[in-house]
């Protein structure tokens, strides 16, 4: 930490607040986060917590980001351990590291791409930039793999190549926000690979296949790459 000894008492008091706040994010979920459960455990009265954070919103805010953040530190990481020049090799890290994370941090996943919590709107402004990095890079390797002449047609059967001519608007809006040259196709694969990787992810934190349904979820999670990696074109 860096600064005045207040600042750094003030931080590490944030700190320890959202460290807490995660503990019990993790047992008793997020619609039940509260702030005086935090300062108890923090061995402070009420109103001294909130003179650090205004409220529960406040403090769900502060656990959105930094769960957003870590995964995608993950990511990052991950993607960087693979072959910058085998595109398919560094979807399936991000694919990989997404899955990881949710396992190791199901609650963490859970406030992310879970159920909205009642009442709570995370504010765009702090929430927006953190919260699209996982979709960021993999466009990113969409875009790179085309721009290296190494993206393919889907090999996935009955798959269009001329999308709806409602949907064009709305890629040139993605196009322009993230300064892409993949064609409206390539974009909304990327689309459909988004939604089915977390998806997947999802359906496995959330225990939606059965238990004992599949005894290597790992490899399954492994084919669901392959085939997603194949929409992409990878």
């Amino acid at each position: 930490m860096t600064g005045t000894p207040r600042q750094r008492a003030r931080e590490q008091t944030i700190a320890d607040i959202t460290r807490i706040g995660r503990e019990h994010l993790g047992r008793d979920g997020a619609a039940a986060l509260s702030l005086r459960a935090v300062a108890r455990d923090l061995g402070v009265v009420s109103s001294a917590v909130y003179r650090y954070v205004a409220g529960r919103d406040e403090l769900l805010t502060l656990l959105v980001v930094e769960c957003y953040t870590e995964l995608g530190d993950a990511v990052d990481v991950a993607i960087a351990s693979a072959d910058p020049a085998d595109h398919a090799a560094r979807f399936r890290a991000l694919g990989h590291a997404v899955r990881d994370w949710a396992l190791r941090e199901p609650a963490g996943y859970t406030l992310l791409f879970g159920s909205p919590v009642p009442g709570y709107h995370a504010p765009a402004e702090r929430t927006t930039g953190p919260g699209t990095r996982v979709v960021v890079a993999l466009v990113g390797i969409v875009e790179s793999a085309h721009r290296a002449g190494r993206l393919r047609a889907a090999t996935v059967p009955h798959t269009p190549t001329e999308p709806a001519a409602e949907l064009h608007e709305d890629v040139v809006s993605i196009r322009e926000q993230l300064d892409l040259t993949l064609p409206d196709e390539a974009v909304l694969r990327g689309v459909l690979v988004w939604a089915s990787l977390f998806g997947t992810v999802g359906f496995e934190v959330f225990g939606q296949y059965g238990a004992g349904t599949f005894t290597d979820p790992h490899a399954l999670f492994d084919h669901h790459l392959t085939v997603l990696a194949e929409t992409l074109g990878l």
